[in-house]
């Protein structure tokens, strides 16, 4: 493996020092598909290293599944150590990064700091929630891009719902059973599809309400949701957002947030308790400490992934501006299938550059997307061929299982369940709003400090 030779048994001390140290940062979709492929290319000759916050994977499409209570939250998680046991797991959030040095610096997870070498280093730190200079957003908006923030909103919408209930004040019942959802695209869409059918099931529980139906609101500045897909998605999406009442406003967006509620940018005023941000993603704020060239906010890299002057370090997945050889002059989207790709991409030309087979560049065949919109629906469209309904249930939920790395027995037993049994919807209390501020450059839990 690599083209080097295997230690000797008097020398394994010596041989794992001299062993090239292949250095993952993050792992999202692409860092922990390169770790898993470079396990079977090179854990007997090189060391692995992953630096990540956390000691699992997340698998964020099904997050909002989490946030209503179909999916346990351990569902979405998949430990590290348990499917990656040759790699080095460190926890840790990267502050800095010495491209001369080939040295990365961490903060571990209890605050202290320390750093590690490497000889390969692949930059794959993802992505974070995109702010908008909007007045009250990061002080009265909560994002959506981890398992703390999925938990929060289930107990918050659970929490509306109970509170409304429980007041006598009709402007007061209104704004807490008023969700609003800002973002039509890919993540808001499936929060807003979910949501409703949750605040329904806490609806029925909840007489008192029977004057005051769940409102929710869909805002996009786009001419229409999933406006990054393809329209026949886009018109699938709608058509069941509308049957369930969800108020899609295209071409709108939030002027101004307030504790009471929120101005729109068509003048209107929406009292509500829930501003739920989806508006997008930007690539992690390391990115832009590196000093090196950025293209669109990413890291540019060149076609086998590799920043430009630096062969040592490939970037891959949100991160990177990797260059779109299907579409001459572009670089690929931030989705989970372009990172998964990248990331096995990575891990081959690494061991190429070892003489282990030969560097490729990454080219990729659109395969098609999927969109979970809650109870029997969805959409989809694999190889082009438009799918609605129970035929697009069934498809997304298969490729989900088959993507899933574990887990896939208990998360299609919940699905089983959730068929079968009435869905639980008390508050756990574990995470509480300060806990998961829109502004945090980290999608997990924030230190006592304040920040990772």
């Amino acid at each position: 493996m690599l083209g080097m030779r295997s230690p000797s048994a008097e020398g394994v001390e010596e041989a794992a020092v001299s062993r090239p140290r292949i250095v993952i940062v993050g792992a999202g979709f692409a860092g922990y598909h390169a770790a898993r492929t470079l396990c079977r290319l090179a854990r007997n000759n090189a060391e692995i290293v992953v630096v990540n916050p956390t000691d699992y994977f997340l698998y964020l499409p099904l997050l909002p599944e989490v946030a209503v209570g179909l999916l346990d939250p351990r569902r979405v998680t998949v430990s590290l150590p348990a499917t990656l046991p040759d790699v080095r797991l460190i926890l840790g959030e990267v502050d800095r990064v010495d491209l001369d040095a080939r040295e990365v610096a961490y903060v571990d997870p209890e605050g202290g700091r320390d750093q590690i070498t490497y000889d390969r280093l692949v930059l794959t730190v993802g992505s974070v929630n995109k702010l908008l200079p909007v007045p009250g957003v990061a002080e009265h908006a909560h994002g959506f891009r981890g398992i703390p923030e999925a938990l929060y909103l289930r107990d918050h919408m659970t929490r509306q719902m109970e509170l409304a209930d429980a007041s006598d004040e009709s402007d007061e019942r209104a704004a807490r059973t008023t969700f609003v959802v800002v973002g039509a695209g890919y993540t808001g869409t499936e929060v807003a599809a979910h949501g409703v059918l949750y605040t329904d099931i806490l609806y029925k529980r909840h007489p008192r309400l029977a004057e005051r139906q769940p409102r929710w609101l869909l805002l996009d500045v786009a001419d229409r949701v999933l406006p990054e897909l393809d329209e026949r998605l886009s018109r699938t999406a709608a058509s069941v957002l509308n049957e369930r009442g969800v108020e899609v406003r295209t071409g709108t967006s939030v002027r101004e947030a307030t504790e009471a509620g929120a101005r729109l940018s068509d003048g209107d005023f929406v009292g509500t308790r829930s501003l739920i941000w989806c508006v997008g993603v930007r690539p992690d704020p390391l990115v832009a400490d590196l000093g090196l060239r950025i293209e669109q906010g990413r890291l540019a890299v060149d076609a086998y992934l590799t920043v430009p002057n630096r062969p040592e370090v490939y970037a891959c997945g949100d991160a990177a501006a990797v260059p779109d050889l299907t579409r001459p002059g572009e670089i690929t989207p931030m989705t989970a299938q372009h990172a998964v790709r990248q990331g096995r991409r990575a891990a081959h030309n690494i061991a190429a550059s070892y003489g282990q087979g030969r560097p490729k560049p990454y080219r990729h065949k659109d395969l098609g997307f999927v969109v979970d919109l809650g109870g029997t629906e969805a959409a989809a469209n694999p190889l082009s061929i438009p799918l609605g309904g129970l035929p697009a249930k069934a498809l997304t939920r298969g490729y989900h299982l088959l993507s899933l790395p574990g887990n896939r027995l208990r998360t299609g037993t919940d699905w089983l369940l959730d068929t079968l049994l009435s869905r639980q919807t008390v508050q756990l209390g574990l995470v509480r709003s300060p806990a998961v501020p829109l502004d945090t450059d980290s999608p997990e839990l924030p230190t006592p400090a304040g920040r990772r």
